[in-house]
């Protein structure tokens, strides 16, 4: 297969783990970065090569990428996804895909006026205790799915905050613990779990009291299945304890997955020291076979860089959907349906009403 032209927006510590991944993958060549200063850019070129550039739309015009990876921060996401869509490149945009759903129906139109393919970095699909827990869903091992439960009990501190100065803030940031450090698992519930038809949800500010933003939110669900879902996010925990998504089925059967101990990892800053396992899983027939699992993903996590790896996996996926005319794993309706999730909840919690789905943009 031809490698793809790649160029990445945003060298700051997430971009660092694209750039990683778009330099050993077969189906990339990066050609091009981005970003609003120069300096930072043409030190990320010296690091990971391609030509340097300030200007998102000289970089478009002149660069020959065919596909971008967008990761800035999450508003600034939707004029550089429009921008190059609008240019016929195809686009990757960092999690999650916006922080609201204006800008996430300005890209989608845009992608599906020109043709290009969409898509939102949602790494922990790839994750294998995950995709073993869609495997045995998809083949009825569970029954239906009709509940599931996303709990994280995680920590940033003020450190954290203070080193981005668009962090922890409504403005430049769109929300707290629901938008940024939340839409993995927002991804992973709805993909077990199937559309959601109701929400209700409250959030705070509980110990972070040099931010804006939500440091915690608790939310019921209700999805079209009939099912129900439960969210309890927050990053108020020092340490840090874990982050679990449980689904249990209608014939009394649940599997789960751990797929982060202590505090989640920030990019660019700390590694991932445990690797994502299975916690759960009394399928009928396989009660045994947990300890199986562990085991197995226990030793592949020691043979591979996990902050990079699932990334480059997704990456790969996308990049050969793109040559083959496939759909991704991860489509931008995937992308906007999280961003419907924690929008609905803010909404409940500024109404103190049931916010039902799916949302329009306002």
């Amino acid at each position: 297969m031809k490698p793809v032209r790649t160029a990445l927006i945003g060298c700051g510590k997430v971009g660092g783990l694209h750039a990683a991944a778009l330099t050993t993958l077969p189906e990339s060549t990066l050609v091009a970065v981005c970003d609003s200063r120069l300096d930072r850019a043409e030190q990320f070129a010296a690091r990971y090569g391609g030509t340097a550039f300030q200007d998102v739309s000289e970089m478009i015009s002149v660069s020959g990428a065919e596909a971008i990876f967008i990761c800035t921060p999450h508003p600034l996401h939707a004029e550089s996804a429009v921008l190059a869509a609008e240019a016929g490149l195809h686009v990757m945009v960092e999690k999650p895909m916006a922080a609201n759903l204006s800008d996430c129906d300005a890209m989608i139109r845009t992608a599906r006026k020109t043709g290009v393919t969409l898509s939102v970095m949602s790494q922990r699909r790839f994750y294998e205790p995950v995709q073993r827990m869609k495997t045995a869903i998809d083949a009825g091992k569970i029954g239906l799915p009709v509940l599931g439960i996303f709990q994280m009990f995680s920590w940033r501190d003020q450190a954290y905050y203070e080193s981005d100065p668009w962090r922890g803030k409504w403005t430049t940031e769109g929300g707290g613990v629901l938008v940024n450090q939340s839409p993995h698992q927002l991804d992973l519930l709805r993909w077990f779990m199937g559309e959601i038809q109701e929400i209700s949800g409250q959030w705070a500010n509980l110990n972070h009291p040099y931010i804006e933003v939500d440091d915690t939110a608790v939310a019921t669900l209700r999805f079209k299945n009939g099912g129900l879902g439960s969210i309890v996010t927050s990053l108020s925990q020092k340490p840090g304890l874990f982050t679990k998504v449980h689904i249990h089925g209608s014939n009394g059967a649940s599997i789960g997955v751990e797929t982060d101990r202590g505090a989640t990892f920030i990019a660019g800053v700390s590694k991932i020291a445990e690797p994502p396992l299975n916690d759960l899983w009394t399928i009928p027939g396989e009660e045994n076979r947990l300890a199986e699992f562990q085991t197995t993903d226990r030793a592949r996590f020691q043979t591979i860089d996990p902050v990079v790896h699932y990334h480059a996996l997704q990456i790969q996926d996308f990049l050969q959907a793109i040559r083959t005319g496939r759909t991704p794993l991860v489509t931008a309706q995937d992308g906007r349906a999280v961003v419907e999730i924690f929008s609905a909840i803010y909404e409940s919690s500024k109404s103190r009403k049931n916010v039902s789905l799916p949302l329009s943009a306002s």
